[in-house]
């Protein structure tokens, strides 16, 4: 049998005993962790290998007060390390492998990790972005390192390969926490492209896992989870990692990039049942030419998070796939997601209720609490908060005050408690002395066939004044002339005219941030030429 959901906050535990070794001593250590093209991990292997990685890093120095990042694809070899991590005490960073080395750079500078778990297919880069600075980590190369170029940044004397970590003894004693350990550090969703990295207690891991994996989820042994979004970003962390982990259940793992093809493949390969997605997929996987002949039965649910899910898109979804997609909201300062809606009772358009566990609050202009229907500044708290950011004490007081986060998202409650976004409160525009909801005009243009994805964002004029613009990617073979038309009718038939974008810019993609999220900052910029009048 395994635990139900608790309503006192968990004692602070090592994630690695509670996630991965409480497993092997329960007696399911030959249980599937972790599924991947070429096999399966058990339980037993996995945490053999975890304690293999704890060994060479803490030959490397790694500890409590230290820091270790993993910057691999996903994987078995991914989870070990994560978890080898944290067994020595040390906090884990993950990072997207893929960032270019002036991003690298930036990255080590600020987190300054003791070492760093890196893919020998990426290892020249962060040669390049630790080089010339003082105290620069250590390297743990895992795989086979190709020859160096001449001009390549060479190894430290502290630097390892994965033979360090194959030579390690399979048994370690992990380091027991206390409450102000942290465990991982999680970096916010952001918008504007400049990460924080935030700091997460073991307690706040087994808190929202107890209270929305299990309690509105309902995970269990038997199943298997399947994730777009990488294990680096602290969404797939839980729901492709921990979260199966918690039960006894099994994780499809693939370093593939990410596409609508892909994730079929995947599906069609190892039948999950638990699909963790975010909007932007869900677009590509509805558009995609055989959407219609893709088998989904094996799917009891899909989960949507990260960026707002349009209601027509959420209806396209059902009409395609027939497998409930509970849309939610989490963020990197209360771990995951505490406003979900449930199994069986998806509201379209909203975000759901909050988490048991959590309450959620909504502050108008005037510091009180948002009446029904009314935009609110939100702020929430529960047991998974976080202690803070790292070495970002300013911002640290403003976000957490009083044992609240204090969020940046703007939103609305209904009669029976269903959040709906409306947008950052930096992104919320006063147009004619009247406010402006980006996310509403996006739902509107999101109604538009001609239009996949679309962002609103407010843009200064010369004369210095911020004008709502749209920034659009067209369905493939639509002409932006024919779409823009099709926009500015679509606009007039629903919005009053003052909510009506000033201009329409079609991209043929989004920026992003480091953690794929459509970067509002780069598009603030203005700098896409003249695009189409609305």
């Amino acid at each position: 049998m395994y635990p139900t959901m608790t309503l006192e906050p968990p004692a602070p535990s090592n994630i690695a005993d509670h996630f991965l070794d409480d497993r092997v001593r329960e007696g399911h250590g030959d249980r599937v962790a972790v599924r991947t093209a070429t096999g399966t991990t058990t339980y037993a292997q996995l945490q053999a290998r975890a304690n293999q990685f704890a060994n060479a890093l803490s030959e490397m120095g790694a500890g409590p007060g230290e820091r270790v990042m993993v910057a691999l694809a996903d994987g078995p070899e991914f989870a070990a390390a994560l978890f080898g991590a944290v067994k020595t005490g040390a906090a884990a960073v993950m990072a997207n492998p893929r960032l270019p080395p002036r991003q690298l750079r930036e990255l080590l500078t600020y987190v300054g990790p003791r070492a760093v778990v890196v893919d020998a297919s990426r290892v020249r880069y962060f040669r390049r972005g630790r080089s010339g600075f003082l105290g620069a980590p250590a390297l743990l190369t895992m795989g086979r390192e190709a020859e160096r170029r001449p001009r390549e940044a060479q190894p430290l004397d502290r630097d390892r390969s994965g033979s360090a970590v194959d030579a390690a003894a399979p048994k370690f004693s992990n380091f027991a926490p206390g409450p102000e350990d942290p465990a991982i550090f999680l970096f916010s969703g952001g918008t504007t492209g400049v990460p924080k990295a935030v700091v997460q207690g073991h307690a706040s891991f087994v808190n929202s896992t107890e209270r929305y994996a299990k309690g509105v989820l309902g995970f269990g042994p038997d199943d298997v989870t399947l994730s777009v979004p990488k294990l680096y970003f602290g969404y797939a962390t839980g729901s492709n990692l921990l979260f199966p982990m918690a039960v006894g259940a099994s994780a499809v793992l693939f370093p593939e990039r990410c596409t609508a093809d892909e994730v079929f493949r995947q599906i069609e390969r190892h039948r999950p049942t638990i699909l963790v997605n975010v909007p932007t997929m869900v677009s590509q996987m509805v558009a995609h030419a055989d959407a219609g002949a893709q088998d989904m039965s094996c799917l009891r649910l899909a989960t949507s998070a990260g960026e707002p899910l349009p209601r027509r898109l959420h209806r396209r979804w059902n009409d395609m796939f027939g497998v409930e997609l509970l849309d939610g909201l989490g963020t990197a300062e209360m771990w995951h997601v505490f406003i979900s809606n449930r199994p069986g009772q998806v509201r379209l358009g909203t975000l759901g209720t909050a988490v048991p566990g959590f309450e959620v609050s909504l502050l108008n202009e005037k510091g009180r609490e948002a009446g029904e229907g009314e935009i609110g500044r939100m702020r929430v708290r529960g047991g998974s908060l976080a202690q803070g950011y790292w070495r970002r004490p300013g911002d640290t007081r403003n976000a957490f005050v009083g044992g609240w986060y204090v969020s940046g998202d703007m939103m609305t409650r209904d009669a029976d408690g269903n959040f709906a976004y409306r947008g950052r409160a930096d992104d919320l525009l006063k147009v004619a002395g009247k406010w402006v909801s980006p996310a509403e005009v996006e739902n509107c243009l999101m109604e538009c066939p001609e239009v996949t994805e679309a962002v609103v964002a407010g843009v200064e004029t010369p004369d210095e004044l911020v004008v709502p613009v749209a920034f659009l990617v067209a369905r493939a073979g639509t002409d932006a002339g024919a779409a823009a038309q099709a926009v500015r009718a679509r606009l007039a038939e629903r919005l009053q005219r003052y909510k009506h974008p000033r201009r329409l810019h079609f991209l043929n993609a989004l920026p992003r941030t480091h953690l794929g999220k459509v970067d509002r900052g780069a598009l603030k910029s203005g700098r896409w030429g003249p695009g189409y009048p609305a």
